[in-house]
């Protein structure tokens, strides 16, 4: 899948009983999220998490991906982290693969 390098935004939300506690953005490229993540991480008082290969797949098909306590080595005080990459204006959102279970 190839994807545009122009800047887009990283979308960063820290989660507690489904709300996001803190929010923070960044920019960031499609293809590049862990960098613009290691940017963000030190001022948030986070380390970073480990990127595993569901992080990656969800990164490429939906943009965004999901991180649990147990993806961080050092302590993590929220229920997840959630990251997601906002396109640019001059982008357009690509379409997600149609699932025929959900035209049913």
């Amino acid at each position: 899948m190839e994807h545009n390098e122009s800047a887009g935004r990283l979308w960063v939300r820290l989660m507690k009983r489904h709300r996001i506690v803190k929010s923070v953005m960044a920019p960031c490229t499609r293809d590049n999220p862990q960098a613009a993540l290691q940017q963000v991480l030190p001022g948030l008082d986070l380390g970073q998490p480990l990127w595993l290969n569901r992080h990656q797949a969800d990164w490429d098909d939906y943009a965004l991906t999901r991180f649990m306590p147990d993806h961080f080595v050092e302590a993590f005080p929220y229920d997840s982290m959630e990251i997601s990459y906002v396109y640019p204006e001059d982008e357009s959102r690509p379409s997600r693969r149609r699932n025929p279970w959900e035209d049913a």
